[in-house]
């Protein structure tokens, strides 16, 4: 781990708003799925929100690396704390990396307080994570406005985004139509619906939602970077970003799974002995944690990789996939540590094992990545025929 002094004191101040404001209060808002306005204001103040932004337009600035180990923190407080930030990240971050300078100008200063917020649009109804498979579109007018037609789903945050990074098809002739699909920058108005907010088994009080666009028009100033068709390169240069992020969220969650099992392990006792000290139950900790630091070690050399400016998404989409499934394995074995009050509601482990699922299916699932580190082997391996 290779944190700045201030990006360590960054991650602790993270830490101690999870322990004292967060873990206090959090089951009141997840178990009647309440959007936690308060946690996200005081987000917006302690500067969470600019993580990705630059200093110079009022962000914080930090490292991929300090990104991550912030937003593990979160989501060892609550994985839908850290999911708040995670497509606002990846928007800043290709705003940042990809932006006009107008578009820089317009968005990072109010992105990095939390004023605006934003999110990604990328899955559709009828795609899921086949993105070359994507039908909304956006044409262009005698008028010189573009018109945007189409619907997403599971976008996170929705309702209280103001600013959507929508991914679309620009030039519907092209072949294969990867090559013509943009990233615009969408704002809530004329043509654009909110259609419903989607009930889900875990990550509550966060909304996700489908989006319907019926003729929303913008101009060619909301093309990310001025230019259409360069759409997918700056989208598959994000979900680095995105699934760095994931992984992150999932490392939380197997922190915290790992913690209360641990400490129930030593508090609970059965024949006259800490339930630890029984083989069966001291081996499943001994698999968490060795799982657990595996997953942690993957995450960081991704983000490691892409704050030296080299390409990271066979990296990303490693610690992604073990790290999601890792937080799966270790959430179920901290319910079989706590036995049946692992079960209960009275305990955390129950809410750890309803969120761990959505890293495994969110951010291209992990049939997704298997295919996209496959393809990254071979391509950075290639033998001559």
């Amino acid at each position: 781990m290779s944190l700045t002094a201030d990006e360590q004191q960054m991650v602790d101040l993270v830490a101690d708003f999870v322990d004292q404001r967060v873990a206090p209060r959090v089951r009141e808002f997840e178990q009647d799925d309440i959007y936690p306005e308060e946690f996200i204001e005081e987000m917006k103040e302690l500067g969470f929100f600019g993580l990705l932004a630059p200093a110079e337009f009022g962000g914080v600035d930090v490292s991929t690396e300090c990104f991550s180990r912030v937003t593990e923190e979160l989501a060892r407080g609550w994985m839908s704390l850290a999911g708040a930030v995670g497509g606002h990240s990846v928007i800043t971050y290709l705003i940042r990396t990809f932006g006009t300078d107008e578009q820089k100008a317009k968005y990072l200063p109010k992105m990095a307080t939390g004023e605006i917020r934003a999110t990604m649009a990328l899955t559709e109804p009828s795609g899921g994570s086949d993105l070359q498979g994507m039908r909304t579109y956006a044409t262009k007018g005698e008028d010189g406005q573009w018109s945007i037609n189409g619907s997403k789903t599971w976008i996170s945050n929705a309702a209280h985004s103001g600013l959507f990074g929508l991914l679309c098809i620009t030039d519907r002739e092209a072949k294969p139509s990867h090559k013509g699909m943009s990233v615009i920058l969408v704002e809530p108005g004329e043509g654009f619906l909110i259609s419903k907010k989607l009930p889900k088994l875990g990550y509550r009080g966060v909304e996700a939602c489908e989006l319907v666009f019926s003729g929303r028009k913008v101009g060619d100033d909301a093309i990310l970077g001025g230019v259409p068709n360069q759409g997918w390169g700056h989208m598959m240069r994000g979900l680095e970003v995105g699934r760095i992020q994931v992984a992150s969220r999932a490392l939380g969650v197997g922190q915290a799974s790992l913690n209360a099992a641990v400490k129930y392990a030593q508090e609970r006792e059965s024949f006259g002995k800490p339930i630890w000290k029984h083989q069966s139950v001291g081996n499943l900790l001994a698999d968490m944690a060795t799982k657990q630091q595996a997953a942690r070690l993957l995450t960081a050399d991704a983000a490691q990789k892409l704050d030296r400016g080299e390409r990271a998404d066979m990296e990303a989409g490693m610690a992604k996939l073990f790290a999601s499934e890792a937080a799966m394995q270790i959430a179920l074995d901290a319910i079989r540590v706590h036995g049946g009050y692992g079960y209960s509601k009275e305990y955390d482990v129950e809410r750890y094992f309803r969120d761990a699922p959505l890293m495994i299916v969110g951010e291209g699932t992990n049939e997704i990545q298997r295919n996209v580190i496959a393809a990254q082997l071979i391509s950075r391996n290639k033998v001559a025929l």
